[in-house]
């Protein structure tokens, strides 16, 4: 429903490497300027603020864009998940729970399990996974 019959053919038929997300802001900003010279848009400053802010949004996708085309080096992937792993062996020791027999102040419980640690421990490794 965003573009005509026609439209969508032109749109298909060019012929691109790369994603045609820049496609609709050339007719858009075609558009505008037919639409000035026509006196739907009676001011030059609002023509430059409607293309400014046309050219942002251009500007994102083609950054997003940019996020896409570049994949993550190998090695990146590898130091987060070591990161993830030495960080949860040292919470596993850390987090241990004092020994109650040897009656230490204030510390009377003692849980074999440590479940906090186990949710943080599935919550990172599931980001990690994705």
């Amino acid at each position: 429903g965003f573009m005509t019959r026609y439209e969508r053919k032109v749109f298909d038929d060019l012929k691109s490497p790369h994603l045609k997300y820049w496609v609709p802001f050339v007719w858009f900003g075609n558009l505008a300027s037919k639409a000035r010279k026509e006196g739907r848009i009676r001011d030059s400053v609002d023509l430059q603020t409607l293309m400014n802010e046309m050219n942002k949004y251009r500007s994102w996708c083609s950054l997003l864009f940019g996020y896409d085309w570049v994949g993550i080096p190998l090695v990146y992937t590898q130091v987060v998940t070591l990161a993830v792993y030495t960080f949860f062996f040292a919470c596993l020791i850390g987090r241990q729970f004092l020994d109650t027999d040897q009656g230490y102040q204030g510390h009377d419980l003692d849980i074999y399990i440590p479940i906090f640690t186990l949710l943080q421990f599935f919550f990172y490794a599931g980001w990690l996974k994705v």
